[in-house]
């Protein structure tokens, strides 16, 4: 996967409002960092967001950043289906609302 390529846009929105991108960095990095929840973990829940989003840049950095933090392939392949899971289970609940009572 390399779908980077919006993602070196930011430079011109910097350009354009460095002082929310500067803010936008600084926010990036604060959740993701380790505290109660380590790193690794909070990656792979970052691709898992990713992943329902649909988001291919934000997959991409997540799964560098999750891999460099220590995930395993095992670990990805069940992200996965957590996605998966989460997003048939949503399809599901939504469709409920087609039926009265």
């Amino acid at each position: 996967m390399n779908s980077l390529n919006n993602v070196t846009k930011f430079a011109k929105v910097d350009e354009l409002r460095s002082d929310a991108m500067s803010a936008l960095r600084t926010w990036d990095k604060l959740p993701l960092s380790d505290g109660a929840i380590p790193k690794k973990y909070k990656e792979l829940m970052a691709i898992a967001v990713a992943l329902t989003t649909k988001c291919p840049d934000c997959i991409e950095v997540h799964l560098h950043e999750a891999i460099k933090a220590g995930a395993t392939e095992k670990e990805l392949a069940e992200v996965i289906h957590v996605s998966a899971a989460l997003r048939s289970a949503g399809t599901v609940t939504h469709g409920t609302h087609f039926f009265e009572g």
